[in-house]
């Protein structure tokens, strides 16, 4: 007969519930869930053809890309391993897409070992992630950063 179950950190109590490792891992396999079901639709409905997907707002009233768009398009190309067309789609979000992943891998480990995932960002690095963005905004709707335009 096997080792008795510890209470308290794998499978369910009496009542039920998970606890311990179960209920730690429970929230990031439930967005890993959420963005493979989400980039499922978007590998299967393809946002190059018209009428599946509403048009970006800024877009359509200004004339402006706006740091997302081209966002669909390249998750559609990421989904089908095409990484050239992903980045050309949208370069800001297929980097985006990798940065999710290490995250998402930091945070399994550590609710794997019981330990909170801490990311605290001083601000610097947040104005600097708003800088990116605006300076990818400016450039791909200027003449000469068309190579960023979707």
């Amino acid at each position: 007969m096997g080792a008795p179950e510890r209470p308290g950190r794998t499978g369910t109590p009496e009542s039920g519930r998970p606890t311990g490792r179960v209920r730690r891992l429970a929230t990031p396999i439930g967005i890993l869930a959420a963005v493979a079901g989400a980039f499922a639709y978007v590998g299967s409905v393809d946002p190059n053809e018209s009428g599946h997907y509403p048009v970006c707002p800024l877009l359509k009233l200004t004339g402006v890309l706006c740091p997302g768009c081209g966002g669909l398009r390249s998750a559609h190309a990421f989904i089908h391993g095409d990484l050239g067309a992903a980045f050309s789609a949208n370069a800001i979000a297929t980097v985006g897409y990798f940065l999710f992943a290490a995250v998402w891998g930091l945070w399994l480990v550590r609710a794997w070992r019981g330990q909170p995932l801490r990311i605290g960002l001083a601000p610097v690095w947040w104005w600097g992630v708003g800088a990116v963005l605006l300076i990818f905004t400016v450039v791909r709707n200027l003449p000469f950063g068309s190579a960023l335009a979707p």
